[in-house]
């Protein structure tokens, strides 16, 4: 969860996905991507895609990587489906994703008011909100919200190179507290995820989400260029920096 919910931090379980033969040790099993069934080529976006979109951040392979590692380690990864942009603090799932729930919830020792894929409290979706200017809050509008927290970190150029180290996760590390710091602790004294499964489920993650991109830019090449030309071209952002998808 978020870096200002220091003080009602609890990590969800992770729930195990369907295991894959030949995978490491430090690349956890729950790092496979759905079934083609569940439409993965949505999961990430090439430039010419880009070009049809209004959203803020474009998700490209090694963003999505991201995305998907801090929802491993808060344990709202669910085996990669939507169900986890409907968890809330405690395990259970929101009836409407319409808004944030802002609902306390007591668990054990500890009690919350996180929500969503990214564990998002009340008042950091509140900013989320007025930066970005979203509404609801589906899973796409938490994608950009998550985005726009690695940005605010000043982690959205070193997510963009594709390499997960120990510095990336600690620049994390105040935003989610599942994070490790450099001294593998959690910036707030809560229960944390080693940087070596991070590690390992984010390149596997990586590894699949390229080769989607891959098949969908193969894909796109054997379309013709009338159809390719014909794509209307989204509007320049003329706004913040931060509200253009930039580093």
């Amino acid at each position: 969860m978020t870096s200002l919910a220091c003080s009602f931090c609890r990590i969800l379980p992770a729930v195990a996905a369907s295991v894959v033969p030949l995978v490491s040790l430090s690349a956890p099993a729950e790092a496979v991507l759905p079934p083609v069934g569940n439409d993965r080529s949505r999961l990430v976006m090439l430039p010419e895609e880009a070009q049809i979109t209004a959203l803020p951040y474009i998700i490209t392979p090694e963003r999505r990587a991201m995305l998907n590692t801090i929802r491993f380690a808060e344990g709202t990864w669910k085996g990669g489906l939507d169900l986890g942009y409907r968890v809330m603090f405690g395990g259970g799932l929101m009836q409407s994703m319409d808004r944030h729930p802002n609902r306390v919830i007591y668990s054990s020792r500890y009690a919350s008011a996180a929500a969503g894929a990214y564990q998002f409290m009340p008042f950091t979706w509140d900013l989320v909100k007025r930066s970005l200017g979203v509404r609801g809050f589906g899973p796409e509008v938490q994608d950009q919200g998550a985005l726009f927290l690695i940005q605010r970190r000043k982690a959205l150029g070193l997510t963009d190179q594709g390499v997960m180290t120990p510095l990336l996760a600690a620049k994390l590390a105040p935003e989610w507290a599942s994070f490790p710091t450099l001294r593998g602790r959690s910036y707030y004294g809560q229960p944390v995820k080693r940087f070596t499964n991070l590690k390992g489920f984010y390149n596997l993650n990586l590894a699949q989400l390229r080769q989607i991109r891959d098949e969908k830019r193969a894909s796109l090449s054997n379309e013709t260029p009338e159809a390719v030309s014909d794509l209307p071209k989204a509007p320049v952002c003329t706004g913040p920096t931060i509200l253009c998808g930039m580093p």
